[in-house]
């Protein structure tokens, strides 16, 4: 399992000449450090002094990051295995008519597979913004900026998370699926980028 190796053995892979892990791992990756950050300042924070009043809610955010730092995590696998679903298409027989065919459809399949996962991918890591920003305006600030390095690890996981939604859409000769999962991205990525740099700006102003 990718998730249970050492960094420096991921990040070999990642710099090898291997297609496998990619970019799609990398923003998987990325997306579940932030969703870490934002369960690293809800610990820092709930039974601290002076912020009993946030306790509560800031329990139901670590159980929300820590929900979301698993299913990210995961992704890093799924994106690796959608990749070789692809690639293993691409690989089949084209000879006869019948081999063709059996081998469109395989890529076809495979390349909507490849495009839900880095939308949930993207998904994931919009819920990992907006719970940055609860921590940004309620946690202890001993830590804030990890709030800070939180949103700004998952807005730039959600946006290379979009780029492996994009490329794989170009492939998709569904138009009804393709535009679907167009839309359903851009109404992800609407707004993430200005709550990011308020987020970011919020967390600034308390250090």
């Amino acid at each position: 399992m990718i998730k249970d190796k050492a960094i420096q053995t991921f990040l070999d892979e990642l710099a090898s000449k291997a297609s496998t892990p990619g970019g799609g791992s990398a923003a998987a990756i990325m997306g579940a450090m932030g969703a870490a950050l934002v369960s690293m300042v809800c610990n820092l924070t709930i039974g601290k002094k002076n912020y009993e009043q946030a306790g509560d809610e800031l329990k139901e955010v670590l159980n929300q990051a820590e929900k979301l730092r698993e299913r990210l995590t995961d992704m890093v696998r799924a994106d690796v295995e959608v990749f070789n679903r692809v690639m293993g298409a691409y690989g089949m027989p084209k000879e006869t008519d019948a081999e063709k065919a059996a081998r469109t459809e395989a890529i076809q399949t495979a390349l909507k597979a490849a495009t839900d996962v880095p939308l949930d991918c993207a998904r994931a890591c919009a819920e990992v913004i907006n719970l940055s920003r609860v921590v940004a305006e309620k946690g202890n600030l001993n830590v804030i900026s990890d709030a800070g390095v939180a949103v700004v690890a998952a807005e730039a996981a959600l946006r290379s998370a979009a780029l492996n939604v994009y490329i794989n859409i170009g492939g998709i000769k569904d138009k009804s699926f393709a535009e679907q999962r167009s839309a359903d991205l851009e109404n992800i990525l609407k707004g993430t980028a200005i709550e990011t740099n308020e987020i970011y700006a919020l967390v600034k102003s308390k250090l």
